[in-house]
């Protein structure tokens, strides 16, 4: 959304964001696994993951989590100062996330903080500032979106949760979870209009958002919460979502360069 209008994203930026989010989500993975690891011994899904298993001891997880985080930073590093800073401030949700699903039934209100800190840092990086008028409201559906689908994911392991004492919003919303889900995808999509009205967004973009809320309705209104293979199939399908909306954004960038063309053709017959 901050390339130049009529431009494609800058490769470089995308490849450093790409690698960020892969080596930071990666350690927030590994902090999870090395917080969670009795509670995840006694979860079947869970249960073999390398750290539970003793696979893994928890020294060379930390050793393993020391490289992904001296990693991420020399990523942070190759930007602008403002974007260090940003960038730096969202280690406190990587770190805290693990904990709030002993202490509430929201961990996934602050998992959506963390994982989509990219909205902020992304146009701070391109610009060298934020421009909270379209970040803010893409922020903010970015948490939605990860409340749709990590409330769908926690649904697969709500009996053991409830044995060991853990919380999520699936146990929270229990029968009512559709419509939660739906109230949250009114949210999101109302964030992205938001957001692509203060971008000047174009007719590309609006035209993705359409299909990204079919998609998104559909995948709500046919969720079985009490089948584990369903939630796990409705959830992997996000990704697409995330393919769309980010296809949206670039053809609605390169759009502009025609919006202006047809305007100034206009201006020129007047």
């Amino acid at each position: 959304m901050a390339a130049e209008p009529g431009c494609l994203p800058h490769l470089g930026m995308l490849t450093l964001f790409g690698t960020g989010a892969l080596l930071m989500r990666g350690a927030g993975c590994t902090i999870n696994d090395m917080w969670d690891k009795d509670f995840d011994k006694k979860v079947s899904r869970t249960a073999t993951r390398p750290i539970a298993s003793g696979e893994i001891s928890q020294m060379q997880a930390l050793v393993f989590l020391g490289g992904q985080l001296s990693l991420s930073l020399g990523v942070l590093l190759c930007l602008n100062y403002y974007s260090i800073a940003l960038g730096a401030s969202s280690l406190c949700l990587v770190i805290s996330y693990p904990l709030m699903k002993r202490i509430t039934y929201w961990p996934q209100v602050v998992l959506g903080l963390t994982f989509n800190w990219g909205a902020l840092l992304g146009w701070s990086a391109v610009k060298g500032f934020c421009d909270w008028s379209i970040c803010l409201p893409l922020y903010f559906s970015g948490v939605m979106w990860t409340l749709i689908y990590d409330t769908i994911y926690a649904h697969q392991d709500k009996e053991d949760d409830i044995k060991v004492g853990v919380k999520s919003t699936a146990l929270r919303f229990q029968e009512q979870t559709k419509l939660w889900l739906s109230g949250f995808t009114v949210a999101m999509m109302s964030g992205l209009v938001v957001t692509g009205i203060n971008a000047e967004q174009t007719l590309p973009y609006y035209a993705v958002l359409s299909t990204v809320a079919i998609h998104l309705t559909h995948q709500i209104y046919t969720l079985d919460i009490n089948k584990p293979e369903d939630c796990w199939k409705k959830f992997v399908s996000n990704r697409n979502v995330g393919l769309l909306l980010f296809l949206g954004i670039v053809a609605g960038n390169l759009w502009k360069e025609r919006r202006e063309s047809l305007l100034q053709n206009d201006e020129a017959d007047r």
